[in-house]
């Protein structure tokens, strides 16, 4: 049961990565990262079942990258907010709009 964990996986960061390079939205762009983020999570998972041997090392791997994901996820959004209160919009080319 190798296999089907790795394309579940693959296939996730592909969406993942095609969302991330053609969103011009910044919200979309961040769903599409935290898309990555769980990806590498069924990645580590994966080969942590592959490779039992009785330690938890594998599962502790997602849960630090759970806690990066959610300070991406604040800071991140924390972000759009602010550029949508000032400048109406939350596109990613427009980030000059947080200057002074």
């Amino acid at each position: 049961m190798f296999e089907p964990g790795l394309i579940l996986g693959a296939y996730l960061f592909c969406i993942g990565f095609l969302g991330l390079i053609t969103s011009r939205n910044m919200v979309r762009a961040l769903m599409s990262l935290e898309s990555i983020f769980n990806s590498i999570n069924i990645n580590f998972l994966t080969f942590s079942n592959f490779f039992s041997n009785n330690r938890a090392s594998g599962e502790i791997f997602p849960i630090f990258v759970i806690a990066v994901a959610a300070a991406e996820a604040a800071t991140g959004l924390a972000t759009a907010t602010s550029l949508r209160r000032n400048g109406r919009s939350t596109r990613i080319d427009q980030f000059n709009l947080l200057k002074w």
